[in-house]
């Protein structure tokens, strides 16, 4: 079973483009899934983030997303990089994903300044990446039952009739009590989510916008991340899409990682 972004930064969330009629919330998600099956991803973005005095600091970032189906249960494979500012350049993040709802995915932080890999692992994927708003974990991917979902309903968003669809985890231990979802039915992209915590208190929103058709899947090429905790919020903004183009599989390895960059 495929894995679906949280986010899409990977930061990209795609859905699949079918009739309007769907019988349940899981039904939904699967739909989700199904668009998400490109070979590959590349991404480059312009990331901003704004801080409770409304003070901002942009970074530049570059994603590189590949589906695997292989006999180890490696379902994908997520690295990115920042390319500016220079203080931060060269610092990445590899993700590994795997199909077996009871491995956790492997995840490792690359910081120039240290010239050190670090693995990410157990609470730490809980942990915001980079000062953004998105923790480890989202900028991973999620299995379908890994979640319950519950079509609640249609609401209108920004004067689009969307399906209201709520997720809850089936690991009573996860960061988020649930999350309420809003998607577009004739593009099948969310125009919005609400993340809950522990407490089922509202944490953060992610809001999505300028949503395009690149190679037959629609995109948002416009995120928001605002967190209510922090009083923070990360945009990003994706510049430039490419899908299905090829990648080796050498791209996804700590060594590559260590290289600050693709070459």
């Amino acid at each position: 079973m495929k894995k679906y972004l949280a986010l899409s930064v990977t930061m990209l969330i795609v859905l699949y483009t079918t009739g309007f009629a769907q019988t349940s919330g899981r039904d939904i998600m699967l739909k989700v899934e199904k668009q998400q099956e490109v070979k590959t991803r590349i991404a480059k973005s312009k990331m901003i983030l704004i801080n409770k005095q409304n003070k901002t600091r942009e970074r530049d970032v570059v994603q590189y997303t590949k589906s695997v189906n292989d006999p180890k249960g490696v379902d994908e494979k997520i690295l990115v990089f920042f390319e500016y500012p220079a203080d931060i350049r060269g610092t990445g993040l590899l993700m590994i994903s795997y199909s077996d709802p009871k491995k956790d995915d492997d995840r490792w932080l690359y910081l120039p300044a240290l010239k050190k890999v670090r693995r990410i692992a157990g609470e730490s994927k809980n942990e915001y990446f980079m000062g953004t708003d998105f923790t480890y974990d989202d900028m991973g991917g999620r299995l379908i039952d890994q979640d319950s979902h519950t079509l609640i309903g249609e609401e209108t968003i920004d004067g689009i009739t969307c399906y209201k669809i709520e997720s809850v985890p089936i690991d009573k231990n996860d960061l988020y009590s649930k999350k309420i979802s809003w998607v577009i039915p004739d593009k099948w992209v969310h125009i919005k989510v609400d993340f809950y915590d522990r407490k089922g208190q509202l944490m953060k929103t992610l809001r999505a916008d300028d949503i395009r058709n690149v190679s037959g899947v629609w995109l948002q090429f416009n995120l928001e991340m605002t967190n209510y905790v922090t009083n923070h919020r990360t945009i990003l903004k994706i510049l430039e899409a490419k899908l299905n183009e090829p990648i080796g599989d050498q791209v996804f390895t700590t060594t590559a990682l260590e290289r600050g960059g693709i070459r």
